[in-house]
């Protein structure tokens, strides 16, 4: 936990950025997605251990959408984009002009629409990552559920296997007609990533 402590106190600001860069190249992604202007407030990032990852959407028993993939190449890991169900169906209704009723479920074309934003938001924040580590990272096709959080992270940790012990927590929030619309994606490294991750930001552990 000692180097978890100095990375955090001595790269926050790193990561701050790597989420400021990708949150602008979401942003200019999604503008393009969609043909209409998307803004993307300044993203609050943080480091946090994998168990309260649930905690910080709600508890284990909230229900939410997750947009879940692998990350592959020199620094593996698992990300996450998680949205609560009133934030997802505003996000559709405001982002995507659909007329989201009030319904148990969602369509097909809900889910894709949600899966891609989650995609370009993942390919976004994993490119910044990737540019300022200069570690070759790459996201894996995505998947998307509706379930309880705590089920989403142990459908996780069982497609998965081993979850690192810690989660870098980028919570995006989206701007529209003076509303705003927050959605939080983490990145969980696998336990042998982070100490890439750190040594290639410039901490070098004990």
């Amino acid at each position: 936990m000692n180097i978890f402590s100095r990375f955090e106190a001595f790269e926050l600001d790193v990561l701050k950025e790597v989420g400021n860069i990708g949150a602008g190249n979401a942003a200019t992604a999604l503008s393009r997605l969609l043909d209409k202007p998307v803004d993307m407030a300044v993203p609050k990032v943080s480091l946090l251990p994998f168990e309260e990852v649930a905690e910080r959407v709600g508890g284990s028993e909230k229900i939410v959408i997750a947009v879940f993939l692998r990350v592959e190449g020199e620094a593996p890991g698992n990300m996450f984009f998680i949205i609560e169900e009133d934030s997802a169906r505003r996000l559709l209704r405001q982002l995507l002009s659909l007329n989201i009723e009030e319904q148990e479920g969602y369509s097909e074309m809900e889910l894709s629409a949600l899966c891609e934003i989650g995609n370009i938001l993942a390919g976004s924040y994993l490119s910044s990552l990737a540019d300022f580590t200069q570690l070759a990272m790459a996201p894996s096709v995505p998947a998307i559920a509706v379930d309880m959080a705590g089920a989403v992270l142990s459908y996780g940790l069982m497609q998965y296997g081993e979850m690192g012990d810690s989660a870098l927590l980028i919570e995006t929030t989206f701007l529209e007609d003076c509303q705003s619309l927050e959605g939080h994606f983490f990145l969980i490294p696998d336990p042998e990533s982070f100490e890439k991750i750190f040594r290639a930001l410039g901490v070098v552990s004990e």
